[in-house]
């Protein structure tokens, strides 16, 4: 069993002493942060609850079993609020041909048609849940294909796993499909039904620049506020500064006064506008209510890639300008080892690393690491996740990292993960477990 560097009581009442987290994590009233935002506690915990968060070193605590994380850096378990589950671990027997966002479309369309049976598409989202589980997040939404028959296939899949992985890993699921498919009445009455009957009242689409932009949006909003749905939409996944889907979707949402959430993931051309149209639609935006994600690896992976040719931008969106708008902003894992994004394991700890080198998260607040933990888990409407609080389950990511330059300088490997208080086994599942479904294409 492999469970990290610390050894937790078998017990389930301890103390973790000397423990260092980020104090905008922390429900425990005014806390002091050094220069990283990190604040020293001592975590009681009982049959698997914080029972006290209070200064690290205080002595009315001492007389109970303790761990000294000498000032190790604790994290909550982490939220993962895109990814793709269905997707995942494709790319052995359908890579992208090129590396570009074609070439992953037509790849997946292709394994899709070809592969995507209940057993093949059970078998690699629980490979995904099990990486995820081992590498400490509490939470995931992911995004389900849902084109045709497929959505007699996953919803059902997902709806399974979401019961059986209940208590380690809450699971959400939003459908995803072209914006076009919206005109199609069949089709809403499908993906409405799949909803109602397996998912967690979220409906979403991709969305692009197409002349019946607009009363595509009209029918998703209206559909929304009919069944109580919120939304999740990908939005503006290009380098093209004319896509200003993102734009619309605002629009949408004052014109239908939505009360409901709304997450926009991607939106990468809003880094390519020019300064007065960036202003206007991040105003937009916020007005709105709407949230955003940005998914840094697969962006950077797949955006302004050009054969012979160094890439000139990073693919991401303007999340430092979202974010001082008083936008909801997050960073998210996205795809893993399929053909938009061949590479990722659903650690938000990489992902969390990974973002900040790319979108220079450093030299910037202090509060980041509210984009893995507590916005996702708000705009996933989870209460208890995503933070650490007096009363809320003892769900800890433990690191000897004692500040973020020691945090991200490592991938945090010898990491101990706690559920409910206790250690649990990290070991990873083996690829070599997917072989059988594996064939690859004449």
């Amino acid at each position: 069993m492999t469970t990290g560097f610390a050894a937790i009581p078998a017990s389930g009442s301890y103390v973790l002493r000397n423990v260092r987290t980020p104090a905008h994590l922390v429900e425990a009233g005014s806390l002091a942060g050094d220069r990283g935002g990190l604040t020293l506690l001592d975590i009681a915990v009982e049959d698997g609850v914080i029972t006290s968060l209070r200064p690290g070193g205080t002595p009315a605590l001492e007389a109970q079993p303790a761990v000294d994380l000498d000032g190790g850096i604790a994290l909550p378990r982490l939220v993962d609020v895109h990814t793709h589950l269905d997707k995942g671990h494709i790319w052995p027997r359908r890579p992208n041909p090129d590396g570009s966002f074609m070439g992953a479309l037509s790849a997946v369309a292709a394994d899709r048609e070809a592969n995507w049976s209940a057993r093949d598409v059970r078998v690699r989202m629980e490979f995904g849940l099990r990486c995820a589980y081992a590498h400490g997040t509490a939470a995931i939404r992911t995004h389900l294909d849902s084109l045709g028959k497929q959505i007699g296939i996953s919803w059902p899949v997902y709806a399974e796993l979401r019961a059986e992985w209940a208590g380690r890993i809450a699971l959400q699921a939003s459908p995803l499909f072209g914006i076009d498919a919206v005109a199609d009445p069949a089709h809403m009455r499908a993906i409405v039904r799949a909803v109602t009957d397996h998912g967690d009242r979220l409906l979403g689409a991709v969305t692009y620049m197409v002349p019946e932009l607009d009363v595509a949006l009209d029918t998703l909003f209206r559909t929304a506020i009919e069944h109580g749905f919120d939304l999740d939409f990908h939005v503006d996944e290009t380098n093209d500064p004319a896509a200003r889907s993102l734009e619309h979707i605002a629009d949408a949402a004052l014109r239908h006064r939505f009360t409901g959430k709304i997450l926009a993931g991607h939106c990468c051309s809003l880094s390519l506008q020019q300064p007065q149209d960036e202003a206007r639609i991040i105003g937009k935006v916020r007005e709105a209510g709407i949230a955003v994600v940005s998914l840094p690896m697969c962006n950077m992976y797949l955006q302004d890639r050009q054969r012979g040719r160094t890439p000139r931008w990073r693919g991401v969106t303007a999340l430092h300008e979202l974010k001082a708008a008083g936008v909801p902003v997050m960073v998210a894992s996205d795809n893993t080892r399929d053909p938009f994004y061949a590479y990722g394991d659903l650690d938000l700890v990489e992902t969390l690393r990974e973002g900040t080198r790319i979108l220079q998260l450093d030299h910037s607040d202090r509060d980041w690491a509210r984009a893995v933990a507590a916005t996702p888990a708000e705009v996933m409407g989870l209460a208890s996740a995503g933070r650490l609080a007096v009363g809320g389950p003892a769900d800890l990511i433990l690191t000897r990292a004692r500040d973020w330059t020691e945090f991200f300088a490592r991938p945090q490997a010898d990491r101990t993960i706690l559920v409910n208080g206790r250690a649990i086994d990290r070991a990873l599942p083996d690829y070599r477990e997917l072989d059988s479904l594996m064939s690859r294409p004449a």
